[in-house]
């Protein structure tokens, strides 16, 4: 019996998603960073990736899910991954002004209480809210997912269907 399946791959990327969101929203509520239209952005390819790759995966792995499903599920997850590190990429060159964003890239002034607020402060995507070793979220983001992804697939290929 091998380690290296399918199935934990999918569960390892869409792990590595479920914790860069609850990163991402740790600086957002305890950090008090609010999020710009670009990351937010980044986020749905992360939900997307811990829907397949943790749901599909543990699928998988209790035999809910057809074995003949494995590969397939573990390249959706790793390319929901790699989607998100491209959008963290891109945001990050924003960030450093290395090429333009999107016009309508200002924020939003909508709150999770679902009303409007005129007076939330405007977030622009040009602008990093927070860096480690000159490195904003925006670039974590897009290292650690572009990474992951290649990782997986590089593990995709030697993997063996259990």
């Amino acid at each position: 019996m091998t380690l290296l399946t399918p199935a934990r791959i999918a569960i390892f990327l869409g792990a590595v998603s479920a914790a860069l969101i609850l990163g991402a929203l740790g600086f957002q509520y305890i950090g008090h960073y609010p999020p710009c239209e670009l990351c937010m952005l980044q986020r749905y390819p992360h939900f997307a990736a811990i829907a397949v790759g943790l749901g599909g995966g543990l699928l998988l792995e209790t035999g809910l899910l057809p074995r003949k499903f494995g590969t397939a599920t573990a390249f959706i997850a790793a390319l929901l991954v790699m989607a998100t590190g491209v959008i963290g990429v891109y945001h990050a060159g924003v960030e450093w002004q290395w090429w333009r964003g999107p016009s309508t890239c200002t924020g939003t002034a909508i709150r999770l209480s679902g009303a409007l607020d005129l007076n939330a402060p405007v977030i622009s995507c040009d602008h990093a809210a927070w860096r480690l070793f000159g490195i904003s979220m925006a670039g974590y983001n897009g290292l650690i997912s572009m990474g992951a992804a290649i990782l997986g697939l590089a593990a995709l290929t030697k993997a063996e269907e259990k």
